[in-house]
């Protein structure tokens, strides 16, 4: 008698978590979901007609919690996923594969057209004339310029995958984190291509996400008075070739050289965005740090901005016993 409670007991147990399982199955496959809520649109607090940069408590508050803060589990999720896409991607066993069912593609924050073109073509084993037509086709997608609009993700795609379909898939993630979150009213006071200029700038000159920020105020501040915004990266830009490395070291002589990209001899933005930016760098452009600093370097992986050039030349000779 006991031996049929206890298997009366356990058979009911069963049939009630089955029940439960099936029901919490039911709910989730035939209840009506909510449509999926994207990002909301960027914040400004750049204002250029009138040259000022507003400080606004709350967003302040917003950026303050994203460098104190720990990822997120999404954020973290991503980052790991793109770790694990990347070793799986170059591992032997997987690269020896005669066909691996699956290519990930991993577009890093800075990288510029011909990194994001070769990315595609390695491991989609592109032609070529396939890479040419990747470069050519993109462009008559809007934003219609040839930088700063691939944006940076690990892409999961079949080996099959042509040029024309990573074109579509890029469009599209690029209009879910950057174009869907831009406004009407942000578009007339910072078009979008502007803030992609500005957002690549930073990308590759800021070494940190918590640097993106007084960086892009140093940028505003320049432009504000018009300074040649003198940035390195843009030389980089400029003299940068498959053969030498497409971020090549910058020596004092490439100040002088003859590029529309040289923003140490020409004033303001160079003609279009240098490399892809991340979310981070865009939301930077857009909500600069107010500052006074109109100078700065890094030194051993730390930050120095200065107000006055005479400050910046005498922390250059501080730091590296010469500067200018």
């Amino acid at each position: 008698m006991p031996s049929r409670i206890l298997f009366g007991g356990v058979s009911t147990i069963v049939a009630v978590i089955g029940m439960g399982s099936l029901a919490v199955l039911t709910f989730f496959t035939f209840s009506p979901k909510p449509p999926p809520v994207g990002p909301p649109p960027f914040t400004i607090t750049v204002d250029p007609a009138a040259k000022t940069i507003r400080e606004d408590e709350a967003i302040e508050a917003l950026f303050d919690a994203r460098e104190t803060l720990p990822a997120s589990v999404m954020t973290a999720g991503k980052e790991l996923f793109s770790m694990i896409a990347i070793a799986i991607n170059s591992s032997p066993w997987y690269v020896n594969l005669a066909n691996p069912p699956i290519r990930y593609v991993t577009i890093f924050p800075g990288y510029r057209k011909e990194q994001v073109a070769n990315a595609f073509a390695t491991q989609l084993s592109w032609s070529a004339t396939e890479k040419t037509a990747f470069l050519s086709s993109t462009v008559e997608d809007p934003p219609t310029i040839a930088e700063g609009r691939f944006q940076p993700a690990t892409y999961e795609l079949a080996p099959e995958t042509d040029s024309l379909q990573v074109r579509s898939a890029i469009a599209d993630r690029f209009q879910k984190e950057i174009a869907a979150r831009y406004t009407p009213e942000l578009e007339e006071t910072v078009p979008l291509e502007t803030a992609l200029r500005i957002a690549s700038i930073i990308e590759r000159e800021a070494g940190s996400v918590s640097e993106m920020r007084t960086i892009s105020g140093i940028i505003w501040n320049r432009l504000f008075i018009g300074m040649k915004l003198q940035m390195d990266a843009t030389l980089q830009y400029a003299k940068g070739s498959q053969k030498n490395g497409w971020w090549p070291k910058v020596v004092p002589k490439d100040k002088y050289l003859k590029s529309t990209y040289n923003t140490y001899q020409y004033e303001g933005l160079p003609p279009t965005p240098i490399a892809s930016p991340s979310v981070n760098a865009v939301e930077a452009a857009l909500n600069p740090e107010k500052t006074d600093c109109y100078y700065y370097f890094h030194h051993r992986r730390i930050f120095y901005c200065s107000t006055t050039y005479d400050e910046h030349v005498a922390t250059l000779i501080k730091k590296f016993g010469s500067g200018k």
